[in-house]
């Protein structure tokens, strides 16, 4: 609970625009190396560039989307605590209409080879037949834009209000990111989920679990949460958000323990549910996983996503001390990399691992361009709304 007190002495914070112009730089310079070293795949070897880039376009992807799901779930909720570190929620979450242009050279260049049923005819797979309502050029560039317009559109609305808040403090604006919020629930639901079955379960178009969606929203959410920490943290090291105390960790730190479970419950239960029917359709996707060296792969996320984390995440010393939790942070981070890895690899490589320097690229590429932009919006406005009518509540945080 919150205790509101005066919070009239809290002075509105500017990034220094020089550090962030630098900063911002030095992500493009590596985004810049990143699609080079990507372009060099494309042409040597166009089938290995485009799981890579997938790979790397995903991770970011589902980052960004599990920022604005927080930025919808503060205002839905009506929610005190985040207002202090919410800006930099926006902040993440609008690079995705960005991300748009870099899922362009999967669509324009590697279609048939990402999802095998671009180019197949009809009559040459009954199962198939049967999808093709959905599963057609069509349909799926329609669905591209749809995901983008849903995302991306309420990403700019909710940052966009939130920043006119801070100039004229109406409580207009309130009012109105709270029912943009509540619109914008279910169509992040919807774009997720069916983005996450389009361009990963795509893959393999026998394959299917009807937990998919839920498994991917898991995974976004507490590896978003997870960054948010290690923003707040890089901000408050450089002079920031000092407002920012132990409570919001301990928050934030719930967040991602509760996430921990949630991904691992879901991940269970879906891999339990799909070895007791015993489908092949459905059991293709674990036998893979499970072959040769991608099962020590799959033996780290299990430990490294739920065990690790789960054990530290349960004390309240390690979710209020900025130090530790920023480490089981980073850690969440390098599980989800992992995560899409293990999901996207291994339909090229089925025998086992076989790493490439375009993974890594992809991954600078648009992780690089994300990073740019996001300081180009830190130095735009305020590092937190100034005039949001709970800012109180936030400042005088006690769990």
């Amino acid at each position: 609970m919150s205790h509101p007190t005066d919070s009239s002495t809290l002075i509105a914070e500017n990034f220094e625009p020089t550090i962030g112009k630098k900063w911002s730089s030095i992500c493009f310079g590596l985004s810049a190396l990143g699609i080079l070293v990507s372009a060099i795949g494309l042409l040597n070897s166009r089938e290995q560039f485009a799981f890579s880039w997938l790979f790397g376009f995903f991770v970011i992807f589902a980052i960004s989307v599990g920022a604005l799901f927080w930025t919808i779930l503060h205002h839905a909720t009506d929610s005190e605590w985040s207002v202090l570190v919410r800006r930099q929620m926006e902040n993440i979450a609008g690079g995705i209409p960005m991300l748009s242009l870099f899922f362009l050279p999967l669509l324009v260049f590697c279609a048939p080879i990402l999802w095998k049923w671009w180019n197949m005819a009809p009559g040459v797979d009954p199962l198939l037949d049967s999808k093709t309502p959905f599963l057609n050029h069509t349909f799926f560039i329609i669905r591209y834009v749809i995901y983008f317009a849903g995302l991306g559109g309420v990403a700019l609305v909710l940052r966009n209000r939130s920043i006119a808040q801070d100039t004229d403090g109406a409580s207009s604006h309130t009012h109105a990111m709270r029912t943009a919020a509540i619109a914008g629930l279910p169509i992040l639901g919807v774009c997720l989920t069916f983005a996450a079955v389009d361009w990963l379960m795509g893959l393999d178009y026998h394959w299917f679990s009807t937990m998919w969606g839920v498994y991917i929203f898991a995974g976004a959410l507490g590896s978003s949460m997870a960054l948010l920490v290690l923003v707040i943290t890089g901000l408050k090291n450089a002079g920031y958000l000092k407002a920012v105390n132990s409570e919001h960790y301990h928050i934030m730190g719930k967040f991602m323990l509760t996430f921990t479970v949630f991904w691992a419950y879901i991940g269970y239960s879906q891999y339990m549910l799909i070895w007791y029917a015993n489908i092949p359709e459905e059991t293709i996707y674990f036998k893979v996983r499970n072959t040769e060296s991608w099962h020590f792969l799959s033996t780290i996320l299990v430990i490294g996503r739920f065990f690790i984390p789960f054990a530290l995440l349960l004390f309240q010393f390690v979710k209020k001390n900025p130090r530790i939790i920023c480490a089981v942070a980073g850690w969440m981070i390098l599980m989800e990399i992992l995560d899409i890895y293990v999901i996207v690899l291994p339909s090229l490589h089925q025998t086992g691992i076989s790493p490439s320097i375009y993974d890594l690229a992809s991954l600078v590429a648009v992780g690089g361009a994300a990073g740019g932009l996001y300081f180009r919006r830190l130095v735009s406005s305020n590092t937190f709304p100034t005039r949001d009518p709970r800012l109180v509540g936030s400042v005088n945080l006690h769990n």
